[in-house]
């Protein structure tokens, strides 16, 4: 791939909040915290904070992305925890396999993206599966990309809902190495896009779950009754 290769994607129109990480104060000068601003009216778990703190070098940047969505936190996590399966919502993935491990902490996988963006393939390692508090990281090791040092990081936690069921609020925040001819903008951008639009298709998929979970729920009481 050639290095001079650009990180810009075409602009996108999706609502999902951005938040760039920011110096805190009081802490060493590469420590950067995402300010959670977004969620006022519920608490946030006090490790969901932990998870998106993150240590820097001088030549990273970091964002995350937000997104709630109207679907219960156990649906929301079949989806996310699926590291064979990213695909089943990361549209900009065209296939993926397992090649080492069986999905635990440490599975290596192949990933090959679709065309039209500047890399081919991502050899991916997953650092964090936390069944209990709903945590997902990985970190890219190796192929045909321009995303060097990648971590990523997603959390899910109860929200209040609109409907008055529980929904679920995604964070997905992550650091990478700036590629070389790009700034800083330009590379959060171009992943802030990827991510935004990812949660999108995640948000469309488990709301479509719980939809049907609802429906079929309200079938078998109606049959029962």
């Amino acid at each position: 791939m050639p290095a001079a290769a650009s990180l810009q994607l075409p602009r996108t129109t999706a609502t999902t909040s951005a938040l760039p990480c920011h110096k805190q104060s009081q802490t060493t000068v590469n420590t950067w915290r995402v300010p959670f601003i977004w969620d006022t009216s519920s608490s946030v778990p006090d490790y969901v904070y932990c998870y998106h703190s993150r240590t820097m070098g001088p030549n990273q940047c970091c964002s995350a992305i937000v997104k709630t969505i109207n679907a219960p936190v156990s649906t929301v996590w079949s989806v996310v925890r699926r590291f064979d399966n990213p695909q089943a919502y990361k549209h900009f993935v065209k296939s993926c396999h397992l090649i080492n491990g069986d999905g635990d902490v440490g599975t290596l996988r192949e990933v090959h993206v679709v065309s039209g963006l500047p890399a081919e393939s991502s050899t991916e390692r997953l650092e964090i599966l936390d069944d209990e508090r709903h945590v997902l990281s990985f970190s890219m090791i190796g192929g045909d990309h321009r995303l060097n040092n990648y971590r990523s990081v997603t959390t899910l936690h109860s929200s209040p809902g609109g409907n008055g069921s529980n929904g679920t609020v995604v964070i997905e925040s992550y650091v990478v190495d700036i590629p070389a001819g790009n700034t800083k903008e330009d590379t959060c951008v171009f992943v802030d896009t990827i991510v935004r639009c990812n949660l999108e298709s995640l948000a469309r998929i488990a709301e479509n779950m719980a939809k049907n979970a609802q429906q079929q729920s309200s079938s078998s009481s109606s049959s029962s009754s």
